[in-house]
Order: C-alpha cells, then structure tokens, then sequence
C-alpha cells in the first residue's frame, strides 16, 4: 500500500480506486446474477432508512478523521517551517559574535541544515528517524554550551541566540512526533469496514437500469477510495510524492551559502 504514494499523485488515486471499483462490481455482478431486480425491491423500503442512517454516521466519522489528519500534516508543515525560520534566525545573529565562535557556529549551523534537507528527511520517507540521534544538531548545540559566555560581548543577544538554538531542537523534535502520529488501527478497521458496508448496500437495489446501478455503485466506490486514500496520504506527511515540501530548508541553504561566500573584490 505504501508504495502507491511514490507515484505520481493522479496515478495513485486512479490504482487505488481502480482496484476497489473492480472488486465492487464484480461483487454487484455476482449478487444480481443470483436475485432479480424484482426480489431485491421487496426490501427497498427497509434498506433505505437503514442506508441513510448508516452513511450519515460514516459520513460524519470519515469527516472527523480527514480533520485531524490534515491538521496533522498542517502541523507537520509548521514545524519543518519554523525549523527553518529558526535557523536563519541564529545563522544572522551569529553576525555579531566574535572569531572564532562566529565562524564555528556557522559552519555547524549549515551542517546541520544541510544534514536535515539532503539525509534526514530521507531517512524520515523511510521512517528510519531516530529522535535523539547524535549528530549535527549534537554538535552545534556543544559549541553553545562550551563556550565561556564571557567571548560573548552582547550578552543579551547571545541569550537570544540561545533561546533560538533550544527552539530549533523542539521543532525537530515536533517535526518528528508529527511523522509518528499515525492513524490507529482501530480507527482503520472501522474506516474500512464501514467503507466496505457502505458500497455493499448497493448491491441489494434492484434497479431494472443494471447498468445505472454499475454507474451508481462505481461512483460511491471510487468517493469512497479517494477519501480513504487522502487520510492515508494526510497519515504520512514526510512520506511520498505528496510529503511536506522542504522549500524552507532549502532557501535557507542557500542564503547561508551565498552570504558564507566571500564577496569578489
């Protein structure tokens, strides 16, 4: 299943419903092969208050679902966002610091957003992110905390550049948690066995029009698919052709790059 979000968005909702279409009208096929359009009318009455009902309950547990996901990869977007918002932020405030320290922090500042953008974000398609890895951010964060705070003339700024560096550590670390917080599998069961209920109501009208009922059947098959398929999609923001752009990281990349260049006489 998860290699359908590889591919390119529209390929991938067309697989997923073309599977599940093919399915549910070979089972339409199979029950009006052994009932008659006549026999499946006698209970029209009854099944359709029993179908309004039931699909106005999924209806509303399929909404609350697609909500959450969404905000979920809404925060996912926020926090790889901020990650780099706050590493422009002390990268400009190191401009203030004094040799060595400015040179040092830059250049473990730029590792580290480097390391995120061409490696992390990688691993985190794969979902092989560790949470407290050591690594780039390990060691930038040594620099601050090893230095005397006395090379530090501007105390205030300094405490600023701090306070920034502890945020950048919390969005990676929330950029994180929002890759790990999938739908439950209780949640699925129930997404899928009221999704399969739902197209199986179909099959037990008797329409005379067979394939107006194909037509109908199709339809809320594929509705069903693409809305089952987006919360899937949602439930993995890092992973895929739809994950989280990494856009930001990637303009702050090159911004430290170009004013780490030293400028032609």
């Amino acid at each position: 299943m998860q290699n359908l979000l590889y591919l390119p968005v529209p390929m991938s909702f067309f697989a997923a419903s073309a599977i599940t279409t093919f399915v549910a009208l070979a089972g339409l096929y199979l029950v009006r092969k052994r009932y008659s359009a006549e026999v499946l009318k006698e209970n029209h009455e009854v099944a359709a208050i029993i179908f309004n009902a039931f699909g106005l309950f999924y209806g509303v547990m399929v909404a609350f679902v697609v909500f959450v996901t969404w905000s979920g990869y809404s925060d996912a977007t926020k926090s790889l966002q901020m990650e780099a918002n706050d590493a422009d932020d002390i990268f400009h405030s190191t401009e203030a610091f004094p040799e060595p320290a400015r040179s040092v922090i830059k250049k473990e500042l730029m590792n580290y957003v480097n390391s995120v953008y061409n490696d992390e974000l990688k691993k985190m398609d794969g979902g092989q992110v560790i949470l407290h890895a050591r690594g780039p951010l390990h060691h930038l964060m040594d620099v601050f905390y090893h230095k005397d705070p006395q090379v530090f003339s501007n105390r205030e700024l300094y405490a600023e550049t701090l306070t920034r560096l502890n945020k950048l550590a919390e969005d990676r670390r929330l950029r994180i948690f929002a890759a790990n917080d999938t739908v439950p599998e209780a949640i699925w069961l129930v997404l899928l066995v009221g999704g399969l209920f739902t197209v199986l109501y179909t099959f037990f009208f008797g329409m005379k029009n067979i394939r107006a009922q194909y037509a109908i059947t199709t339809t809320l098959t594929v509705t069903i698919t693409l809305i089952l398929f987006l919360i899937y999609v949602l439930d993995h923001p890092f992973t895929g052709t739809s994950k989280v752009s990494a856009e930001p990281l990637k303009e702050v990349i090159a911004v430290m790059q170009n004013e780490s260049t030293p400028a032609s006489p």
